[in-house]
């Protein structure tokens, strides 16, 4: 025998039937301000790579830098042909 579905009940969570999307109660992710060109994500530029590294080395993640993804991808190729002419650490 099936399962009888409620669909025309409201849901405990609000709305009718259903849950709401993850969308609709977040705010958007801000638009990173980005003050400098591709260009200038070069491996020869240690000082702004530098900005993007922590302390230990370790290169941050789009979460924190807030860079798109090809930009991001081009950051980290940077940085790694920067690590191999040992320009940075």
């Amino acid at each position: 025998m099936p399962r009888k579905t409620h669909n025309d009940k409201p849901d405990k969570r609000g709305g009718p039937g259903g849950r709401k999307s993850a969308t609709e109660n977040r705010t958007p992710r801000p638009k990173p301000k980005i003050d400098f060109t591709v260009d200038a994500l070069d491996y020869k530029n240690v000082t702004l790579l530098k900005t993007f590294v922590t302390d230990q080395g370790r290169i941050l993640p789009r979460k924190y830098t807030g860079l798109p993804a090809h930009y991001q991808r081009r950051l980290n190729t940077a940085i790694k042909r920067s690590r191999q002419m040992l320009l940075m650490k």
